[in-house]
């Protein structure tokens, strides 16, 4: 028999103001899948995640799902390691490209738990992903993760990575004028930050096509060495203050 779980994404985690950030809960669900599919997985989001209700999670070696009530709400599979991750900048160069996130005049999602301005002080990520000087369609944003638990130290959350690999590639377009939502993500860490360890979080624009933004995101630590890296696909809201959903396993431009 199937394995089952049951969970729920606390509210803090949200992306728009209603669901689930995306990276975050797609780093959960992989983790759940782990030790069915491997450490490598990607995650199709079929429609936005719902915050403080039961989802239930079913595992399967090529195919693990999510559901809430009768709805089908995401899809776990193996996936590869993401290729070709946008190439490191120092820490100084990204604090220079962070001074020019767009989002601090304006923000499609400004209660973000990754890079949203407009929470609580010290809660989220808060990631400034901003452009980088010589490389079009690259965004850097520096980080200092903090441990969920206050300890200093401690590694980071496999979930709490895929989150600080989201949002950054949002920003490789211009999420005001066309707003957009993960819709599938492919993550690798390769080893996960410790609390207090000063990070770069980068993306890379790989293609847009129609409603489709295709990125290539890294994490890298102060030296340069690569902590992790994801491949992401975003599609447009099909109309302003509207989510799109994809059937799972197939993209829609």
């Amino acid at each position: 028999m199937a394995e089952q779980r049951k969970l729920r994404v606390p509210a803090r985690y949200n992306g728009p103001p209603d669901s689930g950030h995306g990276g975050y809960v797609s780093g959960c669900f992989a983790a759940l899948a782990a030790a069915h599919q491997g450490a490598i997985a990607t995650v199709t989001l079929a429609e936005p995640v719902p915050l403080e209700e039961p989802l239930a999670f079913v595992a399967g070696t090529r195919r693990s799902t999510v559901t809430h009530g009768t709805r089908l709400v995401a899809t776990v599979a193996p996936g590869r390691t993401p290729a070709d991750p946008p190439p490191a900048v120092d820490p100084a160069t990204a604090q220079r490209a962070s001074a020019r996130f767009m989002g601090r005049a304006d923000h499609p999602f400004p209660t973000c738990f990754a890079c949203g301005d407009s929470r609580p002080a010290q809660d989220g990520l808060g990631l400034a992903p901003g452009p980088v000087d010589g490389l079009p369609g690259t965004v850097a944003s520096p980080w200092i993760p903090a441990a969920e638990d206050g300890a200093d130290g401690a590694p980071v959350p496999a979930e709490l990575v895929w989150s600080a690999l989201d949002c950054p590639g949002g920003w490789t377009d211009d999420p005001l004028s066309r707003p957009r939502l993960l819709n599938r993500m492919t993550a690798v860490v390769l080893r996960p930050p410790r609390a207090g360890e000063p990070c770069v979080v980068m993306a890379r624009r790989a293609d847009i096509s129609g409603r489709l933004l295709r990125v290539n995101s890294a994490l890298y630590d102060a030296a340069g060495e690569l902590l992790a890296s994801a491949t992401a696909t975003w599609t447009a809201l099909a109309r302003p203050g509207t989510y799109v959903s994809n059937p799972p396993g197939r993209d829609t431009a």
